[in-house]
């Protein structure tokens, strides 16, 4: 292969904030190298949301099959087949690759070079034997699993969201180590094809971050899969495929899967050779353009401590891509960025989340029930809510949907947060009955409602004070 002496941009790491950049460079028509040590595509095709996404919809399938009765249909027999279950994983990845591909890089302007990057000085990196000089360059090596440091993990061959796509057979048993999103994701979609799973998460609810009312909705669910939650539990050792928590209770498992975090892909850079800055996790440092420390070098996606999540990561590819050819300015706008939890029920959440608005003066938090959303009603699923978090204008600054498809539902709530909407814009907009999306338009008509309410209260009260006034100015002549 041959390979560029000077590109204008080097691209570190293949995932999507890589991709993106290299090709948003590439179409201005900079000379740009992409550096990949593995395969392009990056952790969401191979280990993250494509598989994922593909493992919760065979579960899925498993689940509704059980839970049919519910609507007067009965099956018997329910098998799951865990290796076609992970064949369709690897066709879903098979049918998406190629347009991750270094094909679809090169036919783009792209030329992709394989091996691991390492910077030689602030301009400079070698790739083995090799040295390239560029103008610019943009950090997009990603984050791997945290793995924690209790004693006897090592002895267990425990699996990661990295490694588990490699099992061949479901585990009889299976111990989740962390409750965040990828925790409760892989555990409950393990439950659902037939696995005996135990949770533990040391926070006090599952998927912390998240609304009490979203983490019951979801630990209730979650708990009616069959699976064993254990919050406000920490691990203390594992000695023979068996846990033992900080409070003297112990698990026994057959495969463990650790969840409990990310850490960043940053120290096999040599960045300290190339004067770039990181925090004290690891992280690079960045400021709102995406430029480190170092002027000529840019960073993007999971590397730099932003959310973690495949959309941020495509944004920022594009913005250290354009400010580094184009030399524009472009800032990172994270109003509108949202976030999704794919299990069932779904979490989705965008701008001011519930919790942190309670914190906050000024703010208030429209709740909708599903049990008030007739689509909910009419598929017997009822457990999810709306929130929307409304500032004294009426704004919309932030939202919450746990339900179906809450994933698809949030979208509209994005514009509606990024845009500065208020609740009487949404209100106004017609609505396709019934759907899920009733649920953000019925929790913005409650809380108009609730306005013409205040204002006609305080209507008739200033009508009120205004004839007292008449009636003593009329008493005192």
């Amino acid at each position: 292969m041959t390979r560029a002496a000077h590109p204008d941009l080097l691209v570190v790491g293949g995932g999507t904030a890589g991709i993106v950049a290299a090709k948003t460079a590439a179409g201005f028509g900079a000379k740009v190298v992409l550096v990949e040590r593995d395969r392009t595509g990056g952790d969401c095709l191979w280990t993250g949301c494509v598989p994922s996404k593909s493992l919760i919809a065979a579960a899925a399938a498993a689940t509704a099959v059980r839970r049919g009765s519910a609507f007067g249909v009965t099956a018997t027999d329910v098998t799951v087949d865990f290796k076609q279950v992970m064949q369709h994983v690897r066709e879903a990845i098979a049918a998406i690759a190629p347009v991750d591909s270094p094909k679809a890089l090169s036919d783009a302007g792209v030329t992709v070079v394989k091996g691991s990057a390492r910077f030689t000085d602030d301009g400079t990196v070698a790739i083995g034997e090799h040295v390239i000089a560029f103008a610019q360059a943009v950090l997009a090596t990603g984050a791997r699993p945290t793995v924690p440091g209790i004693p006897g993990l090592e002895t267990v061959d425990y699996l990661t969201s990295e490694t588990v796509w490699d099992l061949t057979e479901l585990p009889r048993r299976l111990l989740v180590l962390g409750g965040g999103s990828v925790g409760c994701e892989l555990a409950q979609a393990f439950a659902r094809l037939g696995s005996a799973v135990t949770l533990i998460e040391s926070a006090q609810t599952l998927v912390p971050r998240e609304d009490p009312a979203a983490a019951a909705a979801l630990t209730a669910s979650m708990c009616s899969d069959g699976v064993e939650v254990l919050t406000a539990a920490t691990a203390e050792s594992i000695c023979e495929h068996t846990v033992t928590l900080t409070d003297g209770r112990r698990v026994d498992f057959d495969r463990a899967l650790v969840a409990v975090g990310r850490t960043p892909r940053s120290d096999a850079l040599g960045l300290e050779t190339a004067g770039v800055t990181l925090d004290e996790r690891g992280y690079v440092h960045v400021d709102a353009q995406l430029r480190t420390s170092n002027p000529r070098i840019w960073a993007a996606g999971d590397l730099t401590g932003h959310p973690q999540f495949t959309h941020t990561a495509g944004m920022h590819g594009s913005i250290a891509a354009t400010n580094a050819i184009l030399g524009l300015r472009r800032t990172v706008d994270t109003t509108g960025e949202p976030r999704v939890t794919f299990t069932d029920p779904e979490i989705a959440v965008v701008g001011i989340d519930p919790r942190t608005a309670r914190r906050i003066t000024g703010l208030r938090v429209q709740t909708l029930s599903h049990s008030h959303l007739d689509r909910a009603i009419a598929e017997a699923d009822t457990g999810g809510l709306t929130q929307l978090v409304v500032d004294r204008k009426h704004r919309i600054v932030g939202a919450s949907i746990v339900g179906p498809r809450a994933g698809e539902t949030i979208g509209e709530m994005v514009l509606a947060v990024k845009h500065g909407m208020r609740t009487r814009d949404l209100a106004g907009a017609t609505h396709p009955y019934p759907t899920y999306n009733d649920g953000p338009w019925n929790a913005a008509i409650a809380d108009v409602r609730a306005q013409l309410g205040r204002a006609t209260t305080a209507r008739l009260i200033g009508i009120l004070v205004q004839l007292r006034r008449t009636w003593l100015r009329f008493r005192s002549n």
